[in-house]
């Protein structure tokens, strides 16, 4: 599956949540939502995916993670906020970065329009 088929079904599997589920609920549910029905469509999903830090040729300790890594190319960070901040998406860039993927999905679940809360991250 190509990235753009990968990103055209997560897209359509975020429809189907929050048409499902509705706006405002807590971000986990989502996930696990989101993750559910991307695994229905045939996908491999993983959730709470750790990201490694490597500086200087050091693995730190330091703990970070993704909400959900599909076909093992896209990343998918999920929110439930009023506001969407730019500091999301640079985060997601450096996830991209730091996990040498090329493209990432950060979404907004607290919405009325849940298409234009999808926002797409290139690498």
């Amino acid at each position: 599956m190509t990235i753009n088929e990968t990103t055209y079904e997560v897209r359509g599997a975020i429809y189907d949540v929050y048409h499902a589920l509705g706006p405002g609920l807590l971000e986990s549910v989502y996930e696990e939502a989101l993750a559910f029905e991307l695994e229905q469509r045939g996908l491999s999903v993983r959730r709470q995916q750790q990201v490694p830090i490597i500086y200087k040729g050091n693995l730190l300790k330091t703990e970070l993670r993704i909400d959900l890594l599909v076909e093992e190319q896209v990343i998918v960070e999920l929110k439930s906020v009023e506001e969407m901040k730019k500091l999301f998406s640079k985060q997601l860039l450096t996830y991209l970065r730091l996990m040498d993927k090329r493209v990432g999905l950060l979404v907004n679940f607290n919405t009325d329009d849940i298409l234009s809360a999808i926002t797409r991250i290139a690498n």
